[in-house]
């Protein structure tokens, strides 16, 4: 202990009355670790000493930050040290470039890292880096190059500022420590100016990065950026500017950090997207049109107002062409420049999504009054209470919304790794998408299928008396009918989409798109089988349930 205390003490006045010595002295231990192995112990004590931040607060020699960059080399090199504060190494290690001091332009390297300083010497009206894993240059290509970076004029760099470019290439390190379970080739492209926090850019910074590696069909690169405030990967201010069999992908973005190409599913091809896209508005505005038919058909026949399971699916069939008739000519609004229709538009969609799953429900709960309370089921001013719950509380959740952030509402493109993708007029933030809309849908669907399920069984328990004068192919089709009636009512073919993932996900969204736009118009064959069945009979109405309003 106390040969460790006279240590710390020599190298305590080494630092402070010598820096030209202890610069030296990093060099020559530099040269040294690279033909000798030194233990563990001594890489920590070494990152200390070439990476303190004490030290260079005024600024320091360009050994120190090739002594740092070692370091934080050896990390990256030492298989023990792959669990290591690497995010917090690679943050210190741009400290110190950025507070190394530059005449001009200088270039630093190790084996995963490649930097360059520049310091401009005249106004600055932009820049050019072009880079390959061990070297960097300024405004000049060279054969190897894989990376080049377009820096704007808007950056304001002054002769007091010294911008550094950072680039890491290191597949073999597992980056899922670092929140991103497949980067490209390993490689992270870090951008920073001394003294300046850049953020919110007109002039966009363009990274562009040659693909040496095919992408397959089932993944899609994604440009992202590093936040070493919550240590993961965000896309926020980036965009994606690469076409499939491209062999360059640009990142335009908005600030300087780091930033990575993230390999991410592929949601779906462009072709099945543009033919699911068609399905659905094909689907879609064939629904609008029977459910307006189905209205109209509900108002001109008396006995059918009277029904009170009747008035409780015309609810429903509200509620579903205020869904199409915003989602339709969403696209188009999202296309226009108008913000304030935009807005209006993905709020509406919204509340009549949330309005649809809502009376899903409510049909639920009717079933469950129909078939399992059976008796006793008189509800004092029923289908007053039904409304408030199917209309009322979509209406709580919209404007709680619209308190808290009225930015919640905007352009949603729908592909998030294409900024020239469709947009549609959307819920903008993921986690109020999550919550209000598939949190509210998952407690919906686990509902209905219960009640599917008890009318399943109770089609079952029926269909064991013998009804006279009646087949059994005629029963058959009554039941079939009255299944899938019910479950089209209660929306279970929305719970599609929990089955469309892995080799699932085209057919699972095919079968979705399609049974789903169509919703609206099963309904409307639904209502026409109802019609028919009340012409035939005179006492359809007398055998309603006692649940009247």
């Amino acid at each position: 202990m106390k040969r460790m205390t006279w240590w710390l003490r020599c190298l305590l006045v080494q630092s402070l009355v010598s820096p030209f010595i202890t610069n030296n002295t990093n060099s020559t231990e530099l040269t040294r670790r690279h033909f000798d192995t030194t233990p563990a112990v001594q890489d920590k004590t070494d990152v200390r000493r070439c990476c303190k931040s004490d030290q260079m607060s005024n600024g320091h020699g360009q050994n120190h930050s090739r002594c740092c960059m070692d370091e934080v080399n050896n990390i990256f090199n030492n298989q023990k040290d792959k669990d290591k504060d690497t995010i917090g190494a690679v943050k210190r290690l741009q400290q110190v470039l950025e507070e190394t001091e530059v005449n001009e332009t200088t270039s630093i390297s190790a084996s995963h890292f490649v930097a360059l300083l520049h310091k401009p010497q005249r106004p600055f009206r932009g820049l050019n880096i072009y880079a390959s894993e061990s070297k960097a240059m300024l405004d000049k290509t060279f054969t190897n190059s894989t990376v080049s970076v377009q820096l704007p004029g808007e950056l304001n760099v002054g002769w007091n500022n010294t911008i550094v470019f950072c680039m890491i290439t290191s597949p073999e390190t597992n980056w899922t420590t670092w929140g991103a379970s497949d980067l490209y080739e390993g490689r992270l492209v870090g951008l920073s100016v001394r003294g300046k926090n850049i953020t919110g850019l007109q002039e966009r910074v363009n990274i562009t990065m040659t693909l040496t590696m095919g992408i397959n069909e089932t993944q899609k690169p994604t440009c992202e950026f590093f936040n070493f405030t919550t240590s993961d990967f965000s896309s926020n201010g980036c965009l994606t500017l690469w076409e499939r069999d491209e062999s360059q992908i640009t990142c335009s973005c908005d600030h300087l950090t780091y930033f990575g190409v993230l390999l991410v599913d592929a949601i779906l091809p462009p072709t099945d997207l543009k033919i699911l896209t068609l399905i659905t508005q094909i689907g879609c505005s064939l629904s609008l049109f029977a459910l307006v038919i189905t209205v109209l058909l509900f108002i001109s026949n008396r006995k059918i107002r009277a029904d009170v399971s009747m008035r409780v699916h015309i609810n429903l069939t509200i509620a579903l062409i205020l869904l199409n008739l915003h989602f339709l000519p969403s696209q188009s609004v999202a296309a226009q420049s108008s913000s304030g229709l935009c807005i209006y538009m993905a709020l509406a969609l919204h509340y009549s999504l949330l309005a649809t799953f809502s009376w899903m429900g409510l049909e639920g709960f009717h079933i469950y009054l129909l078939l399992v309370r059976v008796f006793n089921i008189y509800v004092r001013r029923y289908l007053l209470k039904l409304s408030l719950v199917g209309w009322g509380i979509p209406a709580v959740i919209v404007s709680l919304v619209v308190i808290i952030d009225r930015g919640t509402y905007g352009r949603v493109f729908l592909d998030l790794s294409n900024s020239n993708s469709n947009a549609i007029c959307y819920i903008v933030n993921n986690t109020v998408k999550m919550v209000t809309t598939v949190g509210v849908f998952c407690l919906v669907f686990a509902f209905n299928i219960i009640m599917l399920g008890v009318t399943v069984r109770r089609v079952v328990s029926f269909r064991q008396r013998k009804e006279f004068g009646q087949s059994d192919s005629d029963r058959a089709k009554r039941d079939i009918c009255t299944l899938l009636g019910v479950t089209i009512l209660l929306g279970i073919t929305w719970g599609l989409v929990f089955f469309s993932f892995g080799y699932l996900t085209i057919p699972g969204l095919y079968v979705f798109c399609i049974l789903n736009s169509l919703q609206g118009f099963f309904i409307f064959l639904w209502f026409l089988m109802s019609l028919k069945k009340t012409g035939n009979s005179a006492k359809t109405s007398s055998e309603t349930p006692s649940t009247n309003n």
